[in-house]
């Protein structure tokens, strides 16, 4: 099995990297505006601890809205149902930082994976703590899912998510002016542009992720880092809106929950096989990586690897 899945990874890699240099790179973070587009590299985390990677798979690049999925994570454990009190659970069909939705719909946003819903998730999870604790504890459970302490928040791409969110701000607002969130909104904000610029490689996200393919549990501790059901509400989640308005395509092409971020990465869970990592920075029109996406299509089909099979 070691050698035939090398070659799954090896053979998507290279079926899409004949594509590198294509989409656009999230030029309204400058930060993001100068990575180079041709980095690609992709990762296979599998539950009995093999890694198979190809590309650039060890390079640490900012996960941005990936790191909805964590702290998301967190806050189901820790809240429960009362969680969904701020944020719903449906498919946005919208793009990932619309405001249209929040004014008809009373300033609940559809799900915790756009960029509303993870601002009203993030709220939730302060809990009345301070900053630093917060982005500590999303730092250490990163870490923790990781199995890797060099996990690391990159500080120059927070800066500048901070002076160019003024899109996130008009958000925050928006939900506080209905009194959906908790906490004021610039000490939101310091937390959420902070979870964005995580930066980790594909081969740490691709562990990271491992959790949600084996029923919440780490496959080297054995502990439980969730219940088996809120990873299961997790997944659904990740597979209904994972990817904005493009995630029923994702949905039809890949057949695996997965969560996309405009630094590039993709991160896609095969429950009970299985966590993949792709990093390519060039994005589609929906700000998924456009080279990802490629890959992880090709890599399903030839793994078998599918929640619709």
């Amino acid at each position: 099995m070691s050698n035939e899945m090398q070659g799954y990874v090896q053979n998507a890699f290279e079926y899409a990297r004949s594509s590198c240099g294509e989409g656009r790179v999230a030029s309204y973070i400058p930060a993001l505006a100068q990575v180079d587009p041709k980095k690609f590299g992709i990762a296979v985390a599998l539950s009995n601890g093999e890694y198979h990677c190809a590309g650039d798979a060890e390079e640490p690049f900012s996960i941005q809205s990936i790191s909805k999925v964590f702290t998301l994570t967190l806050a189901l454990e820790r809240l429960g149902n009362t969680l969904w009190e701020s944020v719903g659970r449906e498919p946005s069909g919208s793009s990932f930082n619309s405001i249209i939705q929040l004014e008809t719909e009373g300033g609940k946003p559809r799900n915790p994976l756009i960029n509303a819903g993870a601002i009203a998730t993030t709220d939730r999870l302060i809990d009345n703590r301070s900053v630093d604790t917060t982005i500590s504890e999303i730092l250490d459970f990163m870490r923790e899912s990781a199995a890797d302490d060099s996990v690391f928040i990159d500080g120059i791409v927070a800066t500048s998510e901070a002076g160019m969110g003024a899109r996130n701000r008009s958000l925050a607002h928006f939900m506080s002016a209905f009194d959906n969130l908790r906490h004021p909104v610039e000490t939101i904000l310091a937390v959420y542009f902070q979870q964005c610029a995580v930066a980790m490689s594909c081969s740490q996200l691709a562990r990271a992720g491992l959790f949600l393919a084996l029923s919440g549990k780490d496959p080297s501790s054995s502990n439980q880092l969730i219940s088996s059901e809120h990873c299961r509400r997790i997944n659904a989640i990740m597979l209904a809106c994972g990817h904005y308005d493009n995630s029923g395509e994702f949905a039809f092409r890949v057949g695996l929950p997965g969560k996309s971020g405009v630094g590039g990465g993709i991160l896609a869970i095969a429950p009970g096989q299985g966590a993949i990592a792709v990093w390519s920075p060039g994005l589609n029109q929906a700000g998924t990586s456009l080279v990802g996406s490629l890959a992880l299509e090709h890599f399903a089909a030839a793994a078998g690897w599918s929640v619709f099979e």
